[in-house]
């Protein structure tokens, strides 16, 4: 039987790049849930990544996003700006990378869920933190 998994968006974030990005994650059988927490101190220096994965509503929590839309991180084909409040639902398989902005207080978070689950977040109720440029244990 599946068991019911709890996490906190705001509390017992791990680390993944010092002062930079914090991150948790729930996986189930059908889609996963990631909350990522960039911070001003190191954030900005996190270089965007082209990412695609299976479809995704997102909600910006705090701070804001560009959100650039296709493969090449250097020539966008388009982009959607996300505010505190706003929520995307991007399509399945498109690519997209980020920037962030910050609010007052020095943070950019944001609530990702994924159908099907991101296969990098690990298995359900076995979930790791993964980010493409600071993965740790």
């Amino acid at each position: 039987m599946a068991k019911c998994q709890v996490f906190s968006f705001d509390r017992d974030l791990r680390e993944v790049v010092e002062d930079g990005l914090y991150m948790q994650a729930v996986v189930g059988e059908a889609l996963s849930v990631g909350v990522v927490n960039f911070r001003s101190a190191k954030g900005s220096d996190i270089p965007a990544k082209s990412h695609a994965h299976g479809e995704e509503a997102t909600l910006q929590l705090r701070g804001g996003c560009t959100v650039n839309l296709g493969a090449d991180v250097d020539a966008p084909e388009g982009a959607v700006e996300l505010e505190e409040g706003v929520v995307m639902i991007m399509p399945a398989d498109r690519y997209h990378s980020g920037i962030n902005r910050f609010d007052d207080g020095g943070m950019c978070l944001r609530l990702n869920v994924v159908t099907p689950p991101r296969a990098e977040y690990g298995k359900s109720g076995e979930a790791k933190v993964y980010y493409p440029t600071g993965d740790k244990p």
